[in-house]
């Protein structure tokens, strides 16, 4: 067992770049530590999209824009048990909301359980419900679930609203697993000419998928360093052995299969596959009999993925299966950490070697362009402590006290704009301002000044710059 564990996550292993966190430097002629100035860096978006839900759900438990609000947040960051019981809770509050389906549809994805979310889109969509703002997860859904046809219908779908590199590299590995060796290749031409680092490792995937383990090996070695390369080959060479959801999962998610599960897919998949139907309730049975092509041909590797020889720690696995790419960062944040898919998975590379790939044949000749080079990525600069944010000023006045109150009168007024924001306050000359805040953009400043003058109350865009010290109203 615990060598199938180790299969499973060696590339988390391999493709880790180090992460080197300095907490303090002392004086090159003695032991006295040096004071350096530390500057925090401010939450990501979407953990302040989450604070804000939470504090509206403190208020109001029931408030079901605000549980689904803090299910898309934790959604993006990747916290799929607390996403699913956001959305469980608006359904139970609200069983027809299309926003709460759709976003369990979304966790059933990112848990490599696409026949749910294929059920969801199916019931949705029989509800009159739009399902045009994720055709791209509906795509990969039906490839995670080895319906590459209805996938590149629903990829299309979503590229006709817009271009979306990602979508466009899904696009293509699905042509791939389908056997489509020029279209594969005419969707990627130019992503590869623009240099997009996300095109060349999606060609080396889909080479691979095709048969073309020299081709996707050559690619790997050209934008990785030798002894990672090295150590990625064997697992590109297992790629054709691979079920076409099983194909999909690794290419897309990072997902590769243990040992034993190669070839075979999950009982559910492997019956929609067989009727093209989604059965309501999965047969549990159905584990015990084997499925997809038989193990150990001649022409084939060998019958398990190599062992990581140089691993000795285990990044965290995502449901159903190994992220070939996953990656703990054991000293951030709970928040902060994050499984990498596999168009992350050359990021961060150090010292790359150059290698030339073989010209291909009757596909795409890519030889007049090279694959960009890995480098290390440079530190993020410090945050400043008062970064410059957008507001929207509500109300002035000496007295806080009095704002507070000012406050409350119109978040009563008005629950439904204020109740996600906080009151902070600024001083201006001998006065306050009260702020509501801050926005996102200035678009959407102007849209809340314009929909509080709806309710009666006047304000306006404030932009405060950086350096201004802003806090919150207590």
């Amino acid at each position: 067992m615990q060598k199938n564990k180790s299969n499973r996550r060696i590339l988390g292993a391999i493709w880790v770049a180090p992460l080197v966190l300095p907490f303090a430097a002392f004086a090159q002629s003695g032991d006295t530590p040096v004071a350096r100035e530390v500057v925090q860096q401010l939450p990501s978006a979407d953990v302040q999209r989450l604070n804000r839900a939470l504090k509206r759900l403190a208020r109001n438990p029931r408030d079901v824009g605000a549980l689904v609000g803090a299910g898309d947040a934790a959604l993006q960051l990747g916290d799929l048990d607390a996403a699913m019981g956001f959305f469980g809770r608006a359904l139970s509050l609200s069983p027809e909301n299309s926003k709460a389906k759709l976003g369990r549809a979304a966790v059933f994805l990112r848990s490599s359980r696409p026949i749910e979310a294929l059920r969801i889109y199916a019931e949705a969509e029989a509800k009159g419900v739009s399902t045009r703002s994720v055709a791209a997860d509906r795509g990969l859904a039906y490839d995670l679930a080895g319906n590459n046809v209805q996938a590149q219908e629903s990829y299309r779908s979503a590229l006709a609203q817009g271009a979306d590199p990602e979508v466009t590299r899904r696009l293509a590995i699905s042509q791939a697993i389908s056997g489509d060796a020029s279209s594969f290749e005419a969707s990627l031409l130019p992503l590869l000419k623009s240099g997009e680092l996300g095109a060349f490792r999606t060609r080396a995937f889909g080479l691979a998928i095709l048969g073309k383990i020299d081709e996707a090996t050559a690619i790997s070695n050209a934008v990785m360093p030798r002894d990672l390369a090295s150590r990625i080959a064997p697992y590109l060479a297992y790629m054709p052995r691979l079920t076409k959801a099983q194909q999909a999962a690794a290419a897309n998610l990072g997902i590769f299969p243990q040992a034993a599960e190669i070839g075979r897919d999950d009982p559910q998949i492997a019956r929609y596959s067989q009727t093209g139907t989604i059965s309501p309730v999965a047969n549990v049975d159905a584990r015990l009999v084997p499925q997809g092509q038989q193990l150990g041909t001649a022409s084939q590797p060998s019958s398990s993925p190599p062992r990581n020889p140089t691993s000795s720690q285990s990044p965290t696995s995502a449901p159903g299966g190994s992220r070939l790419a996953a990656v703990t960062n054991e000293q951030a944040e709970p928040s902060a950490r994050q499984k990498l898919g596999v168009d992350q998975a050359f990021a961060g590379m150090e010292q790359p070697v150059s290698a030339a790939s073989p010209p291909p044949v009757d596909r795409v000749d890519i030889s007049t362009f090279q694959p960009p080079r890995e480098v290390a990525a440079p530190p993020p600069p410090a945050q400043p402590a008062h970064p410059a944010r957008l507001w929207v000023q509500v109300a002035t006045g000496r007295d806080r006290t009095a704002l507070r109150f000012d406050w409350r009168r119109m978040a009563r007024k008005a629950p439904d704009l204020l109740s996600e924001f906080d009151p902070h306050v600024v001083r201006w000359g001998q006065a306050n301002r009260l702020l509501a805040g801050p926005v996102e953009s200035r678009a959407a400043a102007r849209e809340l000044v314009n929909a509080l003058k709806a309710q009666g109350l006047d304000s306006f865009a404030y932009s405060s710059p950086e350096g201004q010290e802003i806090t919150e109203l207590q």
